[in-house]
């Protein structure tokens, strides 16, 4: 299977060392006839500089490379959503390769390219979190899901910034060969196959530090303490001393988002912790996380994650490294 990495100046050095790590690995369980066929592709052969200094062979450029990839991703790098400005020739190449590929797609703002050659057009796309806003405002006929690890729509695959690169290529891997080889890659790069393409790439979690004290760090608090009662915006605006009008605005512009849409962010991060360190019963894992019911904590996760509670805790235990024991050839 022919693989093309398209690797550009000030490229993020780890979206192209994961996605050649994951399918190398790969390739030490596959027949010499199954193996993914690997080529880095630039706009000039040679030297590439990584955004941390680090420099990269490529074999060939783009106008040299003749052959058909069945699969195509172009790396993302830091700089990459500021260049507006790419050759013409290489435009046109990278649509007749993507048209040709049986899949193509692109690890973090590697989205961007893409989108200056049309290919996301009327597709839904992701991208790291800190570029989803310019690459919406770049490509208003792409449908951008800011919040998604990684998505698929038809042949597009598209994910989000550095690490969340393995999930996706990880996927493919599954795609083509089964989750049982994905899942000894897992174990042979030290890494978890638990992200679906729909969780969520951030946490309120993450959003503010232990002890800040805005309005969203003091939110987040509260919930967390009080996270099994039913937390009404009258108690959260209580909570922070302001009047509900005032609160509702304030929240919603500092966290980029309604102060419903992250009570219940919140309630899910602490359902997706106790499902995978814990055997609590389904309703008793809802009861402590503030849902109302098993049924509604269901609910959620179909909508924010696209799978159930129950097959989010499976995977996870079925995604735990193996102890000891040699694992068979799937050549």
């Amino acid at each position: 299977m022919k693989l093309v990495i398209v690797v550009l100046e000030g490229v993020q050095s780890l979206d192209v060392a994961a996605p050649m790590d994951v399918f190398t690995e790969a390739n030490q369980y596959l027949a010499a006839d199954r193996q993914y066929e690997i080529t880095l592709v630039g706009l000039q052969a040679g030297t590439v500089r990584c955004a941390n200094g680090m420099e990269l062979h490529v074999a060939t450029d783009y106008l040299h490379y003749t052959a058909q990839p069945d699969l195509l991703l172009v790396a993302g790098g830091p700089k990459l959503p500021d260049r507006d400005v790419f050759p013409a020739s290489f435009l046109e190449w990278l649509s007749a390769k993507a048209e040709g590929a049986l899949r193509y797609g692109s690890v973090c703002n590697g989205a961007f390219p893409l989108g200056h050659a049309g290919l996301l057009n009327g597709k839904q796309v992701t991208a790291h979190w800190h570029d989803v806003d310019r690459l919406i405002a770049r490509f208003p006929r792409a449908r951008v899901r800011p919040d998604k690890i990684f998505l698929r729509d038809g042949r597009l695959f598209t994910s989000a910034g550095v690490t969340a690169g393995v999930d996706l290529c990880l996927a493919l891997v599954a795609e083509d060969w089964g989750h049982e080889l994905a899942l000894r890659i897992a174990k042979r790069l030290i890494v978890y196959i638990r992200r679906d393409g729909g969780q969520s790439q951030y946490s309120p979690y993450l959003a503010v530090g232990p002890k800040e004290e805005t309005v969203v760090a003091k939110v987040l608090r509260h919930v967390t303490e009080h996270l099994s009662e039913p937390l009404s915006i009258e108690q959260l605006a209580d909570a922070v001393a302001v009047s509900r009008r005032t609160f509702s605005r304030v929240f919603a512009k500092d966290a980029g988002m309604t102060p419903s849409a992250f009570v219940e962010q919140v309630r899910l991060d602490s359902c997706r912790k106790l499902l995978e360190e814990t055997d609590l019963p389904l309703k008793t894992v809802a009861f402590r996380c503030g849902f109302h019911n098993a049924n509604q904590m269901r609910t959620v996760f179909a909508k924010r994650l696209d799978t159930t509670p129950r097959d989010y805790r499976q995977r996870f235990r079925d995604a735990a490294p193996a102890v000891a024991g040699n694992q068979p050839s799937l050549a």
